[in-house]
Order: structure tokens, then sequence, then C-alpha cells
């Protein structure tokens, strides 16, 4: 070979060398960005995940924070409900109970005005009235719901009948006839007749002691108020009640709520539970509720307070000179602890209050007493029944028509017994109609009526 042929041949392998020379240190230059990028992406991602480990560090407190919140927004709840139910174990239970009580109420009311809004003036008129089954069959002794005392009533549907000894024969004959009489009521307006007795125990006696009714008499009321114990007084109620209920009467004309002011008063001496105002309200209220628990309605009478008089107002006028602040810290307490009690029904007796009215009217046919005493002051919404209008202190110095009159438009609501009830029907009736007595002021007491016949006692 000569020299120019191996001079070609080293510049060829020279460029070879220069060229793996040069790849050498591409590669190395290549594989050493590849490692900073390695080393970039590495990086990259511990940054990635030292920052996920953050979010979920911050994601954890976050959520013990909520649980934090959560608890204690749970308990602040729980601890106002345990400090709502401990305020309604007072107070708040208390109005809750009220709170039941209107709305049975309302639904009696409702119930009462749908059978309002269907009677007659006549009918309407005749439901203020109660009396006995004698006056209403004009037959002295009626002991049983016949023919005659059948058309009677369909002619005078009256709110109530008073029964007496000698509507009384036999346990069945007395059954008999006042589940009759509760079915003539309901098929001619939509409501029984208050079916009622006096039966206080002891002197005041109508079924106990007589002949054919086997039942326990509990006494006077004087002996029970003696004992000091009101629990005494609930067990007259319970045993009254429970026995008359069985008979079919759904009110007893009971308790006499009267504070014997007067030792020498003969009218409710024995009676009474007492002298003492106090215990005679608690004894008052505890009767009220053991009648009521038997399903009989309780009486209270006879308001505003028959202890302080000297006379009996069977007979003629009977007074009390008490001043309204004396009967409002003595005679009015039982009254007051008797409506608390739950008495739906309030008798207005023939007692003249000269220092209150400032005449002798009979407080049976008083506006102030009726009104203003027992409905403004004592707060009393039930049925006001006057006492017995045959009485002395009325049937002596006013007519039956009268009176009957006078004493709805001062505030009753039924007038019990006049003596003679054909004329007073009568003579309300044309009061009504001459617009002396109003058609609202008829509905007030026909509705306050037929509420507590709808009522749960």
């Amino acid at each position: 070979m000569n020299r120019k042929g191996k001079t070609i041949i080293k510049a060829v392998i020279l460029a070879e060398v220069i060229l793996l020379i040069l790849l050498g240190l591409l590669f190395v230059r290549q594989k050493g960005e590849n490692d900073s990028l390695r080393q970039q992406i590495s990086n990259t991602e511990e940054q990635t995940d030292e920052a996920r480990q953050a979010a979920e560090e911050a994601q954890a407190e976050a959520d013990d924070a909520s649980d934090d919140v959560s608890e204690a927004a749970g308990n602040e709840e729980n601890e106002n409900t345990d400090s709502a139910e401990s305020q309604m174990s007072g107070g708040e239970a208390e109005a809750a109970g009220e709170g039941s009580q209107t709305s049975e109420k309302t639904a009696a009311e409702q119930e009462a005005r749908a059978l309002l809004d269907q009677m007659t003036v006549e009918e309407k008129v005749a439901q203020l009235f109660y009396i006995t089954p004698d006056a209403l069959s004009g037959v002295t002794g009626t002991t049983q719901a016949g023919e005659i005392l059948r058309q009677a009533y369909e002619e005078y549907p009256v709110g109530g009948l008073v029964f007496f000894s000698n509507n009384l024969v036999s346990e069945d004959q007395l059954r008999e006839m006042t589940s009759a009489l509760k079915e003539l009521g309901e098929g001619r307006v939509g409501a029984a007749p208050f079916l009622g007795v006096d039966e206080e125990g002891g002197t005041v006696t109508r079924i106990a002691g007589t002949e054919g009714f086997p039942v326990e008499d509990v006494g006077d009321m004087s002996l029970i108020g003696a004992t000091g114990d009101p629990a005494r007084a609930e067990e007259v109620g319970v045993t009254l009640g429970a026995y008359l209920s069985s008979y079919g009467f759904t009110m007893d004309f009971a308790p006499d709520a009267d504070v014997l002011v007067n030792p020498d008063n003969t009218v409710v001496k024995s009676r009474s539970f007492g002298s003492d105002p106090e215990l005679t309200a608690r004894m008052t209220a505890a009767e009220t509720e053991g009648l009521q628990s038997q399903g009989v309605l309780a009486v209270l009478k006879h308001f505003p307070g028959h202890g302080a008089t000297s006379e009996d107002s069977h007979e003629g006028f009977a007074y009390s000179n008490r001043t309204l602040e004396e009967l409002r810290q003595c005679e009015f307490l039982p009254f007051q602890a008797g409506i608390e009690a739950g008495a739906r029904v309030v008798m207005v007796g023939h007692i003249s209050l000269p220092q209150v009215t400032g005449d002798d009217q009979p407080a049976s046919l008083s506006e102030t007493v009726m009104q203003d005493l027992l409905r403004q002051e004592l707060g009393f919404d039930g049925i006001i029944i006057t006492d017995a209008m045959n009485m002395g202190a009325i049937s002596e110095n006013y007519g039956s028509g009268e009176a009957a009159v006078q004493s709805i438009l001062a505030g009753a609501d039924m007038i019990l017994m006049p003596a003679d009830f054909h004329s007073a029907y009568q003579a309300v009736l044309d009061a009504v109609n001459s617009g002396r007595i109003s058609g609202e002021r008829l509905d007030e007491s026909v509705l306050r009526i037929l509420t507590v016949k709808t009522e749960e006692w």
C-alpha cells in the first residue's frame, strides 16, 4: 500500500474515534440530564406526597374539630332537652295539661255549638230549666218514664231533672227510669238532660237510708270536717259518686262549700265542713275531685256563702252582712278551691248582701254577685244554677215568671225548680221573643249547658 492510502485509512480511523468520543460524551451528557430529570421528578413526587400528607392531616384535624362541634352540639341539645324535660315536670307540664284540657274543652264547645245551631228558640229556653219529674209530667210521685212524661219532655226538653224520695222505688226502677230519660234526651235534642239529686250525706240525703237502696250513708260533713283530713272528704265524694253513677245520675248537688261563720246558723250547721275557711276549701276541693272521678258532676253551693246568715232562705230573705273584703278572705275560698278542682257547676243562693249590693236583692237575682263576683273575680266559666226558686225567699216576693227572667238577665244559666214551671218557661220565652232577653244572651247560657254535657268530667 502506498503512503497516500495509509494516510487516508488513518484519517478514517481518527474520524471514527472522534465520532465515538463525541457519542460517548453525548451519552454521558444525556445520562446526566436524565438523572437530573429523574431527580426532579422524584423531588416533585416527594413534594406531592408531602402535600398530600399535609392535606390529609388537615382534613383529619377538620374532621376532629367537626366531631367536637357535633358532640358539643349534641351535648348542648341533650342538656337543653334535659332542661326542658325538667321544666316540663314543673310549670310547663302544668301548662301542657292545661293545654290538653283546653283542647278537650274546645272540642266539647264545637260539639255543643253544632247542637245549639239545630235548636229552636223553644228548645233553647227549655234547656234553661232544671225541674222535678213531677213538675214536668204533672203527676206527683212520677217513678217511670211512661207516656205522660215522654210526651211532656217532647214538648219541653228541659236541661235537667232533679229526683226526690217520691221518685224512688227500687234500684231497678231507678236505673230503668234514668236510662230511659237519657235515651229520650239524646233522641230529642242530641243531649241527655242532667239527672241530679241532693245527696250530701247525713242530714240531706235522698237515696241513702231509703228502703230498697242498700248504700252507705257517709254522714254529715261537719263530722268529716272535724277529722281535719281532706282525704276523708275525697272518700265521701268517691262513695257518693260511685253509687249515684251506678243508678244513672250525672249530677250531685254537693258539696256544701259554706263556711260556718255564724255558729247559730241552723241551715248549714251540720252540712258545712266547718268554720275554718282554709280547711273547708281543702275539703270542698277533695270532695269535688272524688265525685267527678266517678263521672258525677259536683255542684258547689250556696254562693256567695250561707254560713253567716241567721235566717233560712227556704222561708224568706236570708241576710249576710259581710263586707266584700270579709267574703274574699273567708266565704269565697272554698268556692275558689272547688272551681280550681274542676267544678263545672255553682249554685247561687237566695242570700242578700246589703254591704256589697246596697240592697236586699237575693244573690240569685243579682248581676253584681253572679257577673262581677262569680264570673269576673273568681273566674268561673261553667254553669251558674239558682237555688230552688220555689223557696220562700223567691216565691214569697216574686212571681215565678219574673223571677226566672230577672235571674237569666242577671247571669244565671239554669233555673232550678220554679214554683210554677210553665209560667216561668213562658215568661222567659216571651222575654226572648220581645228582645228583653237577647238571642245572644240565650245562646250564651245554652252553649254553656251543652258544653258541660259534652265534656269529660
